[in-house]
């Protein structure tokens, strides 16, 4: 799949509420109506950009699917570095890229779903359990346990969210253990879970599977463009 350039978008610069910004990235889907239109606003995984390939294509291929979204950078990112700030940081910068995105007359969404790629997701959980306005959250490989250490502690918030929540996991994800991912998703009730068959973290899959990685992305869209569709209706 060659990564889809979007026939109308935008840059944005967010005001970090102590000092700074960070830069965003807006890819209008076609028939956008400022006001009007939800908004996808999506973050990426540590140690990596906005611009990687893995949120990328996901991003251009939900504006293509009929969704703007929104992708932004970290500070820690946007200052070069590869090592992640320390997770009140982070929150704060998702609250800012919210505040942004609610206040820009391009966008001024009539509702907005968010999430992200790995720790991109996971921080915007808790923005959520902490009660942002958001009517969705969607995890692109949501990292449950750090790899080799399985356990579910980093999904205890994850009880606190009332609106639903579609979980993408790969089937050979290292940082998320199948039978405790659904033995998580059995305690939330508005979770849905998409499993990615022989994917990894990273959504990779060997290539006896007969999939290449753009397949696997195209099927990624599809179904998370699918489930924001009903999750418009909700």
């Amino acid at each position: 799949m060659h990564t889809y350039v979007p026939a109308a978008g935008f840059e944005m610069q967010v005001a970090l509420r102590r000092g700074g910004t960070v830069s965003a990235g807006v890819a209008l889907a076609a028939g956008h109506q400022a006001g009007r239109s939800p908004i996808v606003v999506l973050a990426p995984g540590a140690g990596s950009a906005r611009q990687h390939p893995s949120l990328a294509d996901v991003q251009n291929g939900l504006a293509a699917a009929g969704w703007t979204t929104v992708t932004f950078n970290f500070p820690y990112r946007e200052a070069g570095r590869r090592i992640p700030d320390p997770r009140p940081i982070l929150e704060r910068c998702w609250e800012a890229v919210l505040d942004a995105v609610q206040a820009d007359a391009r966008l001024a969404p009539s509702w907005i779903a968010i999430g992200g790629r790995s720790m991109g997701g996971r921080i915007a959980s808790h923005v959520a359990a902490a009660g942002a306005p958001v009517k969705g959250l969607v995890f692109l490989g949501f990292p449950l346990h750090p790899a080799g250490r399985p356990g579910v502690e980093r999904a205890a918030h994850l009880a606190a969210i009332s609106v639903p929540m579609l979980f993408v996991q790969g089937t050979r994800d290292a940082l998320a253990d199948p039978a405790l991912m659904s033995t998580v998703l059995a305690g939330l009730p508005r979770s849905t879970l998409l499993a990615i068959e022989d994917a990894d973290h990273s959504f990779r899959v060997p290539r006896r599977s007969g999939r290449s990685e753009q397949d696997v992305r195209r099927e990624i869209v599809a179904a998370v463009a699918s489930w924001l569709g009903r999750l418009g209706h909700v």
